[in-house]
């Protein structure tokens, strides 16, 4: 059983929560760009939560399906079809054996997920399929690489037979300006009052030096009063602060020490939501806190485990 590559897209990978436990010799988590759209997908199909997905960047993948199975589609609408036929993100979908699954070019967002029911059986390396190409990590052969035509990825026989979507209140706009919190931490205390107030209250555009690693921003610059640090461990999320004053906020695919000044850091949901903002897209930032990260933690993790899927027990 498994899905054909026909095209392997602009940037199409496995995924699972992540590679976790090994940052100290230098290994990052990888893991799913935004982790509200992985977490939906699994759950709309009541997959484990660490069940592997494709995550497609951008666009373009094109599959085809050696079995019948049932997929669910969230994040980005790239324009998906199945044979054809328009497929609507936030959605789960029966597939038939010769089906062919496309995805076209971003209407909305940039990253789109492909949960497949029962999960994909990729190789597992460090305890994690989470593809980092930078490091030759994961995948489907735990090489890192990209997926590519001709690949071919397994999953378990599934037959599901009800289908499913997302209510539409829990389903975010991309297109939407994002006002996001920013927890202080790190070197915040060497912002002076007015650095922080600048940051505070201006407007930040995403520039085009956005990936996996880093999404670079531009606006009115702000400093630290320190020229330079001691290098550090960094957390998802962390918004750091290089000479130029542009703020850098760091993803997945991240370093796992530096050496710039940093402001404070993004909750995981709140990064997962910015990462499907492209080029041009507006950021303000407010002060947040702890409590508010984990309260709106919280609140996500029961949503996804009070929805009332009609595909559990299938």
């Amino acid at each position: 059983m498994s899905f054909e590559v026909l095209d392997g897209g602009m940037l199409a990978l496995l995924q699972d929560p992540g590679r976790y436990g090994y940052q100290h010799i230098g290994v990052t988590t990888g893991g799913p760009m935004d982790e509200h759209a992985f977490r939906w997908a699994n759950r709309l199909l009541a997959n484990p939560p660490e069940a592997a997905q494709i995550e497609i960047n951008i666009g373009k993948l094109s599959l085809l399906a050696h079995e019948d199975t049932c997929i669910a589609l969230t994040g980005a609408d790239l324009g998906a079809q199945i044979n054809g036929e328009a497929a609507a993100p936030w959605h789960t979908y029966q597939i038939h054996r010769g089906d062919r699954i496309e995805f076209g070019m971003p209407v909305a967002g940039l990253r789109a997920y492909l949960a497949v029911a029962g999960g994909l059986k990729p190789t597992v390396k460090l305890g994690s399929c989470a593809t980092v190409v930078r490091e030759g990590l994961g995948g489907l052969d735990g090489r890192g690489q990209k997926l590519a035509k001709g690949d071919c990825i397994g999953f378990d026989r599934s037959h599901p037979k009800t289908m499913t979507r997302l209510p539409a209140g829990e389903i975010p706009d991309y297109n939407q300006d994002l006002h996001i919190g920013v927890i202080p931490s790190y070197q915040y205390p060497h912002f002076s009052p007015g650095e922080r107030m600048k940051f505070f209250t201006g407007s930040y555009e995403v520039s085009q030096r956005i990936d996996r690693m880093g999404y670079r921003l531009t606006g009115d610059p702000i400093h630290s009063e320190l020229d330079g640090i001691i290098s550090e461990g960094i957390a998802y999320g962390a918004i750091q602060v290089p000479s130029d004053g542009q703020p850098i906020v760091l993803m997945k695919d991240r370093q796992t020490i530096g050496g710039y000044p940093k402001i404070g850091c993004l909750s995981a949901l709140d990064a997962g939501q910015l990462a499907q903002r492209g080029p041009g897209a507006r950021i303000r930032f407010y002060l947040a806190d702890v409590a508010e990260a984990e309260a709106q933690r919280a609140i996500f993790n029961h949503k996804l485990e009070t929805f009332k899927t009609s595909l559990a027990g299938a």
